[in-house]
């Protein structure tokens, strides 16, 4: 049995992970357990996700380090919610289009980013059943961002040298909140 997903009460109330947190370079880690734990976390995320006013949200974005990405296109909760654990994206394919994309843990920054218009992705669902699915246009685009965090790439990685120039000040004031919350390192 592997180490619970998060040792938290259970009321979870997540709070989106800023840049430069190290949680957001790590390669996230296979879910292998499909019980009430991961319910929990994925419930807590679309949560999260939609008082963030978000249309997506990677477990790393909440400081946990596993393969869960959630998303919902309209940005509510409702019938295009799309829970993917342990995805894969097997291919992308069509023309690649420009689009200003955002993301919460960088709060304010939008970009400019290139991706093809659809990809095909193999995943799980909450009851670990395997599933393999084509999906294009702004769905696919949310779920390559999303998964993108769960490789440890982040929106600053894709941005053009003229939008990290233009984002420099709003990048250094994240880089200089997170060195005032993070913990000191211990003294030998």
């Amino acid at each position: 049995m592997s180490e619970p997903l998060v040792d938290t009460p259970p009321d979870l109330d997540f709070v989106v992970v800023r840049y430069p947190d190290p949680v957001l370079r790590r390669v996230a880690e296979p879910v292998t357990d499909f019980d009430a734990s991961l319910r929990r976390v994925v419930a807590a995320m679309y949560a999260r996700m939609i008082a963030s006013k978000g249309v997506g949200l990677a477990a790393p974005q909440v400081g946990i380090s596993r393969r869960i990405l959630v998303l919902n296109p309209t940005g509510e909760l409702g019938p295009d919610d799309l829970t993917l654990i342990n995805p894969t994206i097997l291919s992308r394919t069509g023309d690649e289009d420009w689009y200003d994309e955002g993301c919460l843990s960088f709060p304010s920054i939008y970009a400019e980013v290139k991706r093809p218009e659809r990809c095909r992705v193999s995943f799980l669902d909450l009851d670990g059943v395997a599933h393999e699915r084509e999906f294009d246009g702004f769905t696919s685009r949310i779920i390559q961002h999303e998964y993108d965090h769960l490789e440890g790439v982040l929106l600053v990685d894709r941005m053009s040298p003229a939008d990290r120039q233009r984002h420099k000040a709003a990048l250094q004031e994240l880089v200089d909140g997170w060195k005032r919350r993070a913990p000191a390192p211990e003294r030998r």
